[in-house]
């Protein structure tokens, strides 16, 4: 951003001579003028003005800009140029959400899986300084976006994702062990997975702890979130009259979640309905915070200069005519 400041605003009160230097002037002016006493001065108005005429004043005015501009440059005029330097340390973050059957269960709305993406993209339009990637698991396992900075692209494979993509089931290994895959080789100076599942792991080859002991290993802290009403949940069933909802046990393995945010330093999160969902993932925002630094700079470029220029213009100016074309005669 640019501005105009002054390095010496006191010597503006030279401007306060101005009204006085003009009041002599004229006074001086009028002293030099000869009286006449005439009966009429019709014929006077017949003699056209001379050049000198129209021009007795310039030399006062050219004098009068002269000690303005030069007002001007003794109060230092300063171009002044700041902006604000910004540093950051982005945070890392793999979503690795469950995709599984159960996640259309109904008693999160609409179900659980439109709600978990809804906040998840609230979540990430509040990380603009943070990669961002999503990997998705049911009975196996894929990364649907590695980590990038371009959240739209975030935003609109995670508007995609729905039940059924893939093989159905819960492996949570498999999916834990897809994020850190993506984070192993990050340099960010905090790297997080947020794990989002309403099961049981029953599928993959990996156990769920041994990826968590991977995690740890790398310093990949794992924020893991059960979604899930206490008790039965109603779950849509196709059936030749329609879709019927049945009420399904939720069952959630809080335990394992537990302990797989225990060993990466990390923390369980129970969500039971969507405003409950948003405030676990407004915590780990708090919780998660990317480190900004701003380093505030500013320049002056002194311009006066120009000013100082054109006062001496207008003074030689002044000199010139008075000793050639404006000279007066003695």
């Amino acid at each position: 951003m640019m501005g105009v400041t002054f390095a010496n605003p006191e010597y503006f009160l030279l401007l306060l001579f101005l009204p006085l230097f003009i009041f002599w002037y004229w006074k001086k002016h009028r002293t030099q003028i000869v009286e006449l006493q005439i009966s009429t001065v019709q014929m006077f108005y017949a003699i056209p003005r001379t050049w000198r005429q129209r021009l007795q004043h310039l030399l006062f005015v050219l004098r009068v800009l002269a000690f303005i501009f030069l007002t001007i440059a003794l109060a230092r005029p300063q171009s002044t140029s700041q902006g604000e330097n910004v540093n950051t340390e982005g945070i890392d973050i793999i979503l690795a959400t469950d995709i599984s059957g159960s996640m259309v269960a109904e008693d999160f709305h609409p179900n659980r899986i439109e709600a978990a993406k809804k906040v998840a993209m609230d979540f990430i339009d509040g990380r603009p300084n943070d990669r961002i990637g999503l990997v998705v698991f049911s009975g196996e396992s894929f990364t649907q976006c590695p980590l990038t900075l371009d959240h739209p692209v975030v935003k609109n494979l995670l508007s995609q994702i729905k039940s059924g993509m893939i093989e159905d089931g819960t492996a949570i290994g498999e999916g834990l062990a897809t994020a850190i895959s993506r984070l192993k080789d990050s340099k960010a100076k905090s790297r997080v997975i947020i794990l989002l599942t309403d099961g049981v792991n029953n599928m993959g080859s990996i156990d769920p702890l041994t990826a968590a002991g991977i995690a740890q290993t790398f310093g990949i802290r794992v924020y893991t979130i059960g979604v899930g009403t206490v008790g039965v949940a109603p779950y849509p069933v196709q059936t030749p009259f329609g879709i019927q909802y049945q009420n399904m046990p939720v069952e959630i393995d809080e335990a394992l979640l537990q302990k797989i945010a225990d060993q990466t330093n990390g923390k369980y999160f129970r969500a039971t309905d969507n405003r409950t969902l948003k405030s676990i993932y407004d915590e780990i925002d708090r919780m998660e915070k990317t480190k900004i630094e701003v380093t505030q700079f500013r320049r002056h470029k002194e311009e006066f200069y120009s000013a100082a220029m054109v006062a001496g213009f207008f003074l030689l100016l002044e000199v010139f005519l008075s000793q050639t074309v404006l000279r007066k005669t003695p």
